[in-house]
C-alpha cells in the first residue's frame, strides 16, 4: 500500500490548476457532457508515463484496481498505463498477462474517456486477442454494446490486428458502428479504417464504395485523410 500512497503523492506533486481547467474543458466533464463529473488533476500524459514506468512493477494488480476505482482521471490513466507496462514486460507469463487481460474487461466502467481508451485498448485488448483468436468473440460483444466506451474499446482494439495486416475484424466492427450515432466513435472507427487505407488502400476502397454514401460524414472524413486529393474529393461527392 505505501507504494500505491507514493504513485498517488506524485501524481499530485506533477498538478497544475490551470492544465487542470483546460483538461476538464478538453475533455467534456460538464453537465451532460460524456465525462460528466470527471476530476482532473493537471498532469500531462508523458508524467504519467514516467511515474508508471518507475512504479508498474512495484504495484501488484490489486493497488491497480484501487486506482481504476478512482475519481481522478489521472490515476485511472496511471493505472491503465501500469497494466500496459506489466502486460508487454518480457517477464510477465501468460497467465499474468490473461489476468491482466480479464482485469482490463472488467473495468470497461472506469475506462471512460477517450484517452483511456486509445492508450491502453490496443495494447492488451488487441495483443491478447491476436494471440487467442478463439475469443475475438468479445470485440463483438462489445461492439454492440449500449456503453460507448465498450464500443470505443471494440473499434480500437482492432489496431493491433491492423498493425499486423489483418483488416477483417476492424472491417466487421466498422460496420456494425456506421449507424452509431455518438462523434467520437465516427471518429475512431474513422481513424481505423484510415490506418487500414496506410497499409492496403484497396481494402479501404472497397469499404468506402459501398458504405461511403450512409457513412456519417466525420467517419468518412477521418478515412480518406491519406488518400490522393483527387480521390478524396471523389468520395466526398458520392462518386459522381
Amino acid at each position: 500500500m505505501d507504494n500505491l500512497k507514493e504513485v498517488k503523492k506524485e501524481l499530485r506533486k506533477q498538478a497544475d490548476k490551470k492544465k487542470a481547467k483546460l483538461l476538464q474543458r478538453f475533455f467534456k466533464t460538464g453537465k451532460g457532457e460524456y465525462a460528466e463529473g470527471d476530476i482532473f488533476l493537471g498532469v500531462m500524459v508523458p508524467n504519467q508515463r514516467k511515474i508508471a514506468k518507475e512504479f508498474f512493477q512495484k504495484i501488484n494488480l490489486k493497488e491497480i484496481q484501487e486506482l481504476l476505482n478512482s475519481k481522478i482521471h489521472e490515476e485511472r490513466l496511471t493505472g491503465l498505463i501500469m497494466l500496459v507496462y506489466k502486460y508487454k514486460n518480457k517477464s510477465t507469463t501468460d497467465r499474468e498477462k490473461e489476468e491482466i487481460y480479464e482485469l482490463y474487461l472488467k473495468n470497461t466502467k472506469n475506462i471512460n474517456n477517450w484517452d483511456l481508451v486509445d492508450l491502453t485498448a490496443p495494447n492488451i485488448v488487441g495483443e491478447n486477442l491476436l494471440k487467442h483468436p478463439e475469443k475475438k468473440k468479445i470485440l463483438y460483444t462489445l461492439a454492440n454494446s449500449s456503453h460507448l466506451w465498450e464500443k470505443r474499446i471494440a473499434v480500437l482494439s482492432t489496431f493491433a490486428f491492423i498493425r499486423e495486416k489483418k483488416f477483417e475484424d476492424s472491417i466487421k466492427i466498422s460496420e456494425i458502428l456506421l449507424k452509431d450515432k455518438h462523434d467520437l466513435i465516427h471518429k475512431a472507427v474513422g481513424w481505423m479504417l484510415r490506418e487500414i487505407g496506410k497499409r492496403n488502400e484497396k481494402v479501404l476502397e472497397k469499404f468506402l464504395i459501398k458504405h461511403h454514401k450512409t457513412m456519417p460524414r466525420t467517419m468518412l472524413r477521418y478515412s480518406i485523410e491519406k488518400l490522393s486529393e483527387k480521390r478524396r474529393k471523389e468520395f466526398l461527392n458520392g462518386l459522381n
